[in-house]
């Protein structure tokens, strides 16, 4: 049958289609309330287009929509391409799909109405909670199900790193999430943890999100789709084990570097700096890794915008992750803290890393999903440097009002009273946060030609074009 001689692309076309289709969303709202910190006029008096609430609904759409998308498209990619095997069930990949799409909807139309857990990246209520748990659960199976059944003996590493976050964000999900319903015809619901504990356990799934979620997940795109578009093999495939497992032996302990100066205990603050700076050896080891895979090719990023989308988003993780574990130090975190510096750090992380390296991946899988070649590299090009310059403007913007803030929070006179006051410190940051919205609108336009770029290659394709066939297994695998 030809199901069994073919790769199940249909449902990765879906998902990659759908990432830049809710990456174009995502990014409209984040750009619509960066301008509304900007001009706080703009939110109309509408209580559905306050910040507070549409805040939440672009963090879900960037992260899980996004990027979450995007995590899907490639792992079941990847996992059939370095397998030699079919997805082990078409039906249950359909589901994953068809799912998801639904957990963002319901995020679509509760947030803004209100209903949230208000438990950051964890804001979706209960009934969503058990949709998005059901949907991993089948994700897991299919994912899983196709390793078990490969057709070659070793589990490329790019694997280890998607099935991580996939067991990993799985225990974030069920413990953070775990929550009382009002009633069961309710969407409210309160957390099962009080106090500090409350904010352990929800600083302990929030850095891990951002571990797993955007960060070991997004290693599996880059250890795949580097070494495809560069033609070489990966610099050091000894390394990208090591890497593997320092990173999420480490990357767990690290969150309680989220509550320093607070009712936490102090040994706990304490553990999680020390454990966010040694998790800078083996995410300089994974970057060192990545930008290696491009020795004997050095000439393509002056010729090649793909694989500079590529390099110049593992840069960004080199140095979002040298940012990280030194913020985490306390007198650092005691100026950066609350900050805007914080959202400089977590873009240039969102931005630089997670969608450069999703958007160079997505032009090297797309045509190759449609038996096409891609419309206008010349475009590829341009959004490369449309969005370059907005990450740049975003992240330098933050970072100079961010320590602005802090330096004037902490001002005192020789009376010891305060030198500015709150509202004096919210008009200084005026000029940042329209530059911040500047950096945004630009990256939103790359977005938008990406959009147009992708339209043109994939519209009115041919299925009989496409090679999804899959290969006969060797006398001699290695």
């Amino acid at each position: 049958m030809a199901e069994q001689t073919t790769y199940n692309y249909k449902v990765v076309r879906q998902f990659a289609i759908m990432t830049i289709v809710w990456g174009i969303v995502g990014m409209s709202v984040g750009v619509f309330i960066a301008a509304q910190l900007a001009w706080p006029w703009l939110n109309f008096d509408i209580p559905y287009l306050s910040f507070g609430r549409l805040r939440p609904l672009h963090t879900n759409a960037v992260i899980f929509a996004f990027g979450g998308s995007a995590l899907f498209a490639t792992s079941y990619y990847v996992v059939q391409r370095t397998c030699h095997v079919r997805l082990i069930s078409d039906k249950l990949a359909a589901l994953t799909f068809w799912g998801w799409q639904l957990v963002i909807i319901g995020a679509v139309i509760t947030l803004p109405l209100g209903i949230t857990s208000s438990k950051e990246y964890a804001e979706l209520e209960w009934p969503i909670d058990i949709l998005i748990t059901l949907i991993w659960v089948t994700y897991a199976i299919v994912f899983f199900g196709t390793i078990v059944k490969r057709k070659t003996p070793h589990i490329y590493v790019a694997n280890w790193f998607y099935g991580a976050f996939i067991i990993t964000v799985a225990i974030l999900h069920l413990g953070n999430s775990a929550a009382v319903p009002v009633d069961f015809l309710s969407w409210k619901s309160y957390s099962a943890y009080a106090g500090v504990q409350d904010a352990m356990v929800q600083w302990w799934y929030g850095h891990n999100a951002v571990g797993f979620f955007l960060t070991a997940a997004f290693l599996g795109m880059m250890y795949y789709f580097v070494p495809k578009q560069a033609g070489r093999p990966v610099y050091s495939y000894r390394l990208s084990i090591v890497h593997f497992w320092a990173l999420i032996f480490t990357y767990i302990w690290a969150g309680p570097h989220h509550l320093h100066y607070t009712a936490l205990p102090d040994w706990t603050q304490s553990l999680g700096m020390v454990m966010s700076l040694i998790l800078l050896a083996p995410s300089w080891g994974g970057m060192i890794n990545g930008i290696m895979t491009l020795s004997g090719a050095w000439e393509k990023l002056r010729s090649d915008p793909i694989i500079r989308f590529l390099i110049v988003s593992i840069s960004f993780y080199g140095m979002s992750t040298f940012e990280g574990p030194m913020m985490a130090i306390k007198t650092v975190n005691a100026l950066s803290h609350y900050t805007d510096w914080t959202i400089g750090h977590v873009h240039s992380g969102a931005l630089g890393w997670m969608a450069l390296v999703t958007i160079g991946s997505l032009y090297y899988l797309i045509p190759r999903l449609v038996g096409r070649k891609l419309y206008s590299m010349k475009l590829v090009e341009i959004h490369f440097w449309v969005a370059t310059i907005g990450i740049v403007l975003y992240i330098s913007a933050m970072w100079v009002s961010g320590i602005m803030q802090g330096l004037m929070w902490r001002a005192v006179n020789d009376d010891g009273t305060l030198t500015y006051s709150f509202a004096e410190s919210v008009a200084a940051m005026h000029p940042y946060y329209v530059t911040r919205f500047l950096g945004g609108v630009s990256f939103l336009m790359g977005m938008l030609l990406m959009a147009y770029n992708i339209f043109m290659t994939v519209v009115g394709y041919d299925p009989k074009d496409v090679k999804d066939a899959i290969p006969a297994p060797l006398a001699h695998a290695h």
